[in-house]
């Protein structure tokens, strides 16, 4: 089956949002009296399933009305949010997302307005890349590992997810701060990527802890830093990348959001009952489990987040001349 290029769907999606958005607003005198669809805009068992799965449970005891993940896959993310900016708001539609919004928009024409055009709710958890290095190569440091990018331009190569993906534009970004030249293999998935580094094909690559950490602790891959703003808990002997890079810093994300138009008394309840669920000890425990933590804020902070996130991968996309299908 062929499958369209996304500026295609995303071309064909516009039309749909100019005329889509509900006039219908939400009474908030009893809410929810039913129950709430969480949309998730990616495949069953994925990163973002996983968050919306953790989420889903502890929503439904907090307001006593159950929590559906609905995973709704498609386009990068596009189908899923389609939905949501398409629905009644009344509350009883919602997103759960991922740091991929805040790359498409830095990438594609969106159908709608990435700030405006939805109501965030919150950021729910945020984790660093590693930046990993198969042991053939001969740096056991990030100073040495640039040493070597620089006496030897063009010789290293990194792997990623696919192009524009986040941990692509990351490793990008890294490039360009340190003005090294390395070149990109791009992999449909983390998982060959990850197969074709530990065999040596490819040199390094910024992955996740949940991915990289067993092969690191195996001693098969040598983790060289972190890419928070400083050192992570998940990896507390790798320095961050900042230390060497100064304002360096790359994360991936996951939020929530409402369609545009929900009343700020529901996107209130729910902000507030994630940030009683982000509290609790075994939420933060499988978080960290998973290479993540706790990242709660306010619906306005969310949006100055989502923001600086695209003005930052869009100047990373420009800077790059990436380009995609």
């Amino acid at each position: 089956m062929e499958i369209a290029p996304m500026k295609t769907v995303y071309a064909l999606l516009l039309p749909a949002f100019a005329a889509a958005l509900p006039a219908a607003q939400a009474q908030t005198g009893k809410w929810p009296d039913k129950s709430v669809r969480a949309v998730v805009p990616f495949a069953p068992g994925g990163a973002t399933d996983v968050v919306a799965r953790i989420m889903a449970p502890r929503l439904s005891e907090e307001f006593g009305q159950q929590f559906v993940v609905d995973n709704r896959a498609g386009a990068g993310g596009a189908i899923g949010c389609e939905i949501v900016v398409r629905a009644t708001p009344d509350g009883y539609t919602i997103l759960v997302g991922a740091s991929s919004y805040a790359s498409n928009a830095a990438l594609y024409k969106l159908p709608y307005d990435p700030i405006e055009g939805i109501s965030p709710v919150t950021l729910i958890t945020r984790g660093p890349f590693i930046v990993a290095v198969h042991p053939s190569v001969k740096a056991t440091s990030l100073k040495e590992f640039l040493a070597l990018a620089r006496a030897k331009p063009g010789s290293l190569t990194f792997g990623s997810s696919g192009t524009g993906g986040v941990p692509h534009l990351a490793t990008e970004h890294f490039r360009q701060m340190t003005n090294t030249n390395m070149i990109h293999v791009p992999y449909k998935g983390d998982a060959p990527a990850i197969i074709d580094l530990l065999g040596g094909q490819i040199q390094f690559f910024f992955g996740g802890p949940l991915v990289l950490s067993p092969h690191i602790n195996a001693g098969k891959l040598r983790g060289l830093a972190v890419t928070s703003e400083q050192r992570s808990p998940v990896m507390p002997d790798l320095p961050a990348v900042n230390e060497m890079v100064p304002g360096y810093t790359a994360f991936t994300w996951f939020g929530m959001w409402a369609p545009p138009g929900t009343p700020k008394a529901i996107v209130a309840q729910l902000n507030q009952a994630l940030a009683r669920i982000l509290k609790r000890p075994e939420v933060q425990e499988r978080l960290r489990n998973d290479g993540m933590e706790a990242a709660h804020n306010t619906p306005e902070e969310f949006s100055r987040f989502i923001a600086r996130d695209i003005a930052k991968w869009t100047k990373v996309v420009k800077a790059g001349n990436i380009k995609v299908d």
